[in-house]
């Protein structure tokens, strides 16, 4: 039998960090035994309160694995849109408790795909979360950005009524969840010479949350092959000891083959869709770029006419007349694959990309169908948070209420043990 378990033996037996560990010693939630060399162990018979033994009083591993949620985590998801978000906690384990998104063809597809859903369609500003106090675990949203500025007057979420992150923030002061999660655009980090994001953080905080310092995450680095930023924002419920870490990027940048042909994301090359096409002297000039071009590659003649005068200022505009190559990740997809500005032309067909295939890029599945018409599907898919970043977000709040949940259940069992022990006596 072994006598002691190591701090790192003992973190992995219960699915905790080391970090976590240390923590729960020096605060007396989980005490260990210091060895001559002043390294922490846990002897099998403290541990065996909270892990299934053996007959030789050795630990069983765990079979749950540490990014999995060790019991069931609730989410409200507000401006849900076409569900990019919801699918990629959905799919890290969290549960969608409820919905609310006000373009109604949208909440037809998040229906369409998820009938148990319960999805409220409607206005944000209509709709009260009062009765959810105390009972769920994450408030998501992504608000669109709008300026507010209450400098001077500290009237704290008073002064971002009228604003969509009032209702964001509103929700959170109702239901008062462990953990929120804003997401938003790159651009609101320097809206308003950055005190719009100031401005959030403050609210948040006199709602009783610690803030982390607002990060951008690139999609391109957490399995989406696109160039897409979002901003995240992320509010912990003050006196709980949750700890949460961004996901930590990986080393390779998904690219556009990996969306539209077999491979590590998608089982199949991407199935035929809808889609948007080009005029016919759209065509030609388009036919004429080649793969990761742009308008500059085109004959200058041709530059002048299809650029106007736009040749004659100044800047790159990169997104103009651009087909997009398959080794490189999509440009951050828009509402339409087809604006002048912000063109999505297919590698090897003189197209905008199709629904199924903008679909992919934002890490859709096949088998999640989208309601409306053509352009609809695109306004659908262009807004969505790609599945794949918030099902990294989400394995990290998921770990972070794990850690959550064993840490009350420890001290639960810890003072029902000294409770016992002082009866006893």
């Amino acid at each position: 039998m072994k006598n002691y378990y190591s701090l790192a033996e003992t973190a992995d037996l219960l699915s905790v960090s080391k970090q976590t560990l240390r923590r729960w010693d020096d605060n007396g939630t989980l005490t260990s035994t210091r060895m001559p060399n002043n390294y922490r162990a846990y002897p099998p018979e403290l541990l065996e309160q909270y892990i299934n033994t053996n007959s030789k009083n050795e630990i069983k591993e765990s079979d749950t694995e540490y990014n999995s949620a060790i019991k069931p985590y609730s989410v409200i998801e507000l401006f849900a849109g076409a569900g990019g978000m919801a699918l990629g906690l959905e799919k890290a384990g969290l549960s969608c408790h409820l919905l609310n998104e006000i373009d109604p063809w949208a909440c037809k597809t998040l229906l369409k795909n998820r009938s148990y859903w319960n999805v409220i369609e409607g206005d944000i500003r209509e709709q009260s979360f009062s009765e959810f106090q105390g009972k769920i675990d994450v408030v998501t949203g992504g608000f669109p950005c709008q300026s507010f500025s209450y400098a001077g007057k500290k009237r704290g979420l008073d002064d971002a009524r009228g604003t969509l992150f009032y209702e964001f923030a509103r929700t959170v002061q109702e239901v008062q969840p462990l953990i929120c999660v804003g997401e938003n655009v790159r651009g609101l980090l320097s809206h308003d010479k950055g005190a719009t994001l100031h401005s959030m953080v403050e609210i948040l905080e006199n709602l009783g949350y610690d803030v982390l310092t607002p990060k951008v995450l690139k999609a391109a680095f957490h399995k989406v092959p696109q160039k897409r930023e979002r901003l995240f924002l992320v509010g912990i419920k003050k006196d709980t000891g949750i700890t949460f870490k961004y996901p930590t990027p990986e080393s390779n940048m998904m690219n556009l083959s990996e969306a539209l042909k077999a491979g590590e994301l998608f089982e199949s090359d991407v199935p035929e869709s809808i889609g948007q096409k080009y005029p016919e002297r759209k065509h030609e000039i388009m036919d004429m770029i080649p793969p990761g071009g742009y308008w500059r590659d085109l004959p200058e003649d041709v530059q002048k006419e299809y650029m106007l005068k736009s040749y004659y200022l100044g800047g790159g505009k990169t997104g103009m007349a651009r087909r997009i190559s398959w080794d490189e990740p999509c440009l951050t997809l828009t509402t339409s694959p087809a604006q002048k500005q912000t063109e999505r032309c297919h590698p090897d067909y003189t197209r905008p990309f199709q629904t199924r295939e903008y679909a992919r890029i934002q890490t859709f599945p096949d088998n999640w169908e989208f309601e409306g018409s053509m352009n609809q599907i695109y306004k659908q898919i262009g807004n969505a948070v790609p599945v794949n970043l918030a099902y990294a977000i989400g394995q990290e709040i998921v770990k972070s209420l794990n850690n959550y949940s064993v840490e009350q259940e420890l001290r639960h069992k810890y003072n029902s043990l000294n409770n016992t022990t002082v009866n006893c006596h």
